[in-house]
C-alpha cells in the first residue's frame, strides 16, 4: 500500500543488515511515520506484545521474523532444541489470542527442529519467515479478489451509486504484510472505480480505526468517516450503511469469529437491519481445533490504562490524558466472538464460505482431523 505516494509493506529484512527486521511503528501513527530496528527476540516480544505492530496475519509474520532473529543470536555452532522450542513458547506468548502466530511459530520450530548448524538454522528461519510473509501477502490479495464481488453486486444493485461500508477496528494492510483482510476487497473496488465510503469505528479503546484504518484509507483515497463505536446501529437503521466487514484474530471450524472488542454488537445490529455482515481472513486465522462457539479461546485482557488513558496531538506533540475518575477500577477486555449464526459469509483466499462446519471443510477439507470431524 501507498504512503506519501511511496510503495510500503508492514515488516521486512534490512538489505543491508541482513540481521536487523524492521517495521512500522504503528504506535506513532497517524501523527508520525516511523520504522523500528528490531534486532533480538527479546526485542521483537516487546513489539509484539506493547502493540509496535498489531493484526493477526502480521502478529503471526512477526513471530516467524522473531524465530529469526533468535537463530541469528543463538550461541553456539549450533541451536539446541530447546532453546528452540523456548523461544517458540516465549514469542507465542506474547499475544495469546491471535492464532497466527501460535501457527507460524510452529511452522517454524519444526523446521528448525532438523538443522544441523547455526548458518543451516539461520537460513531455515529466514527464509521460513519470507516464506509465511509471502503467504500473507498472497492470501490477502486473493481474499480482495474474492470479496470484491460482494461490493461490485451491491454497485449493481445501487446503479452505480457509492456503497457504504462499515468496519471495525483495523483489518488492513497496516494489520496485514499488504492489502489487509477486510480493506482489500475494499481497496481493490475503489480501484476498480466502483464508487465507496467507509464508516471506520474509531474502536476504543486503543482507537485503532481512527487512528490506523482511516489514515490508510486517507492514503490510498479511498473515501472514509470515522465515527464513535456507538454510532453504527443508528447508521444501520437509517439505511445508510450497505454491509458490514471485519476481520478476525481467530475464527473457528464452525464459524465463530473472535475479533476485536465491540464487532459482537456490530453483528447483532447488522442482524436487526438485514444488513449482510462479513468476516474476512486468510486460512491461517482458523484454529481448527476449536469447539463450537469457541468458548476456549483465550481473551486477552489489557492493561487498564489503554481505557483510562487516551492519547492524541496537543500543540504539536502527543499526550496522553485521564479520562477515569481517580480510583476507579477498569477492565479491558480487547476481544469478542461473534457466533456463526450472526455472519453471512467468510471471505478466504480460497473463497467465499457459509459461517457453518459442512461450508469450512469442504473449502479446506486438508484440516479435517479426527478432533473436528
Amino acid at each position: 500500500m501507498r504512503v506519501n505516494g511511496r510503495h510500503f509493506e508492514t515488516i521486512w529484512i534490512n538489505n543491508q543488515h541482513p540481521a536487523v527486521v524492521q517495521i512500522i511503528d504503528q504506535r506513532l501513527l497517524p501523527f508520525a511515520f516511523q520504522t523500528e530496528d528490531i534486532c533480538t527476540v527479546t526485542e521483537m516480544y516487546t513489539a509484539i506484545r506493547d502493540m509496535h505492530l498489531r493484526g493477526a496475519p502480521l502478529i503471526g509474520a512477526a513471530g516467524a521474523f522473531g524465530m529469526y532473529l533468535a537463530m541469528v543470536n543463538a550461541a553456539g555452532d549450533k541451536p539446541e532444541k530447546q532453546y528452540i522450542t523456548d523461544m517458540a513458547g516465549y514469542l507465542k506468548s506474547a499475544r495469546p489470542t491471535a492464532v497466527n502466530l501460535a501457527w507460524a511459530v510452529d511452522k517454524l520450530a519444526h523446521d528448525l527442529r532438523n538443522t544441523s548448524s547455526r548458518e543451516a538454522a539461520v537460513e531455515t528461519a529466514r527464509r521460513g519467515a519470507l516464506a509465511i510473509t509471502a503467504i500473507e501477502r498472497e492470501n490477502c490479495l486473493k481474499i480482495g479478489q474474492h470479496g470484491v464481488r460482494l461490493i461490485e453486486a451491491l454497485s449493481q444493485k445501487k446503479k452505480g451509486d457509492t456503497v457504504h461500508i462499515l468496519t471495525h477496528c483495523n483489518a488492513g494492510w497496516l494489520a496485514c504484510i499488504d492489502y489487509g483482510t477486510a480493506t482489500a476487497p475494499i481497496y481493490l473496488a475503489h480501484d476498480q472505480g466502483i464508487k465507496v465510503h467507509v464508516w471506520v469505528d474509531e474502536t476504543r479503546p486503543r482507537n485503532q480505526g481512527a487512528r490506523l484504518t482511516a489514515w490508510e484509507l486517507s492514503q490510498h483515497g479511498v473515501p472514509c468517516t470515522v465515527i464513535a463505536d456507538n454510532t453504527g446501529g443508528h447508521l444501520m437503521q437509517q439505511g445508510r450503511v450497505d454491509m458490514v466487514i471485519v476481520g478476525s484474530d481467530r475464527a473457528s471450524p464452525y464459524g465463530d469469529i473472535c475479533n476485536k472488542i465491540g464487532t459482537y454488537l456490530k453483528a447483532l445490529a447488522a442482524r436487526d437491519n438485514n444488513i449482510p455482515f462479513y468476516a474476512a481472513l486468510p486460512s491461517s486465522t482458523f484454529d481448527w481445533n476449536l469447539s463450537e462457539g469457541a468458548v476456549e479461546t483465550p481473551i486477552e485482557e489489557r492493561n487498564g490504562d489503554e481505557v483510562r488513558f487516551i492519547e492524541g496531538l496537543y500543540e504539536g506533540r502527543t499526550c496522553s490524558v485521564d479520562i477515569v475518575a481517580p480510583g476507579v477500577p477498569v477492565a479491558n477486555y480487547a476481544f469478542d466472538i461473534t457466533p456463526a449464526r450472526l455472519v453471512t459469509g467468510i471471505i478466504t483466499e480460497r473463497g467465499i464460505v457459509n459461517a457453518d462446519k459442512k461450508s469450512i471443510f469442504t473449502l479446506f477439507p486438508e484440516n479435517l482431523n479426527p478432533v473436528n470431524e
